[in-house]
Parts: C-alpha cells; sequence; structure tokens
C-alpha cells in the first residue's frame, strides 16, 4: 500500500534511523539477501524492505516474536496488548505479520522466526545487508554479531541500532559489538545517525 506509514507501527526507530535503513538498503550492491535481526512488530522492516523491492532483493526478517528482556511483564518497555495471556508470553508475531500485509511486502519480506543464533548458524549463502537491532543483553548481541557477520559479503552493509558510547545514554552491548566490528579491520565506519552504526565490510 503506496500510503502506508511506518511510524504507525509499534516501535522504537527514530525517523532519522528508519531514512538511513532505507537509503542504505536501496545502495546494496553485494551479493545476497538483505538480514534484519529484531524485526518487532515490523517498523524497521517495513522502510528496509521497500528499499529492497525497488531493487530486487529478498529480505529475510529474523525474530523470535517473544520480545527481549525488557519487554517482559513488569518492565518498562512491556505492552500487554503484545501479551499472549493464553500462552503467558509476549508475542509480536501477528503484529508483524499485519504490518508487513499492510505495507504490500508479503513477497519480499520472509519473516524466519526462531533463535537468531541458531538460524545464523544453519544460514548458508552470501548476505548483502545485516542490521542488527535484537536483544541487548551482552550474550544475545555478542551471539547476533558471531553467528551472522560472518555471512556478510565484501561490500556488504553492516548496521547496528541502539549504539551509545555514553552509559548514561543507554545499554553497553551494542556499544560493545560496534567496538569488536571496528577492531576486527573486517569493517570500515561509513556514518552514525542519532545511535545508528553503518560500516561496510571489506
Amino acid at each position: 500500500m503506496p500510503d502506508f506509514d511506518p511510524e504507525t507501527v509499534k516501535g522504537f526507530l527514530a525517523r532519522d534511523e528508519a531514512q538511513a535503513l532505507e537509503r542504505h538498503a536501496r545502495a546494496v550492491t553485494a551479493e545476497g539477501p538483505l538480514v534484519e535481526i529484531g524485526s518487532w512488530c515490523g517498523r524497521s522492516t517495513v522502510h528496509i524492505g521497500r528499499a529492497a523491492r525497488e531493487i530486487g532483493r529478498l529480505v529475510y526478517a529474523v525474530d523470535h516474536h517473544r520480545g527481549s528482556e525488557e519487554h517482559q511483564p513488569g518492565e518498562g518497555y512491556h505492552d500487554p496488548e503484545l501479551f499472549d495471556a493464553e500462552l503467558g508470553r509476549v508475542d509480536t508475531l501477528p503484529e508483524f505479520r499485519r504490518t508487513i500485509a499492510r505495507a504490500g511486502l508479503e513477497d519480499t519480506v520472509m519473516a524466519l522466526v526462531g533463535p537468531s543464533q541458531t538460524l545464523g548458524r544453519a544460514w548458508r549463502g552470501p548476505v548483502s545487508y545485516l542490521f542488527i537491532d535484537g536483544g541487548h543483553a551482552m550474550e544475545t548481541a555478542l551471539g547476533d554479531y558471531r553467528a551472522w557477520t560472518p555471512h556478510l559479503a565484501p561490500g556488504g552493509t553492516l548496521l547496528i541500532h541502539d549504539v551509545f558510547p555514553d552509559p548514561k545514554d543507554g545499554g553497553r552491548p551494542p556499544y560493545e559489538i560496534w567496538k569488536l566490528a571496528v577492531a576486527s579491520g573486517l569493517f570500515e565506519p561509513v556514518e552514525r545517525v542519532s545511535s545508528l552504526e553503518v560500516l561496510r565490510r571489506l
């Protein structure tokens, strides 16, 4: 739907970050599909998906759809509308699927439902664009980085969300994996947009 506004979707992505995601997705030239780690209800996925459709690529949206630590009952970012009382669990998959359908992206965005690290280890083939925005616990963020960055093709784009150098501004794990990427010598920093860091695979 051309008039669908991703800003109406539940999520935590700023407008300038969303525009950067879309711009870098549209500029992809490396081999392989685009991969998003952590989709929540699909706000970022729509931005990436619209660009991918323009360049004739697929997006694989990886999420277990059970929420991160901060989304659980009693935590600061819990949303009761996304809680399945029968199962006693957060479940964002129905909302995600509605978002993708409303955006007209069902032929472009493929949902991979399961633990990111398990899916990353099973993945075969190159990835042209990797957006890491999954769980922000150190074990989770590091696991996502280690499971998926080896698949990124030369010239591919790595994007990491919620990178805050100052601990007062937010959690440290995304910042720590950004530092790992830079220190590895395998990635070249491209730009920073708010809390979104963009790097290129050398």
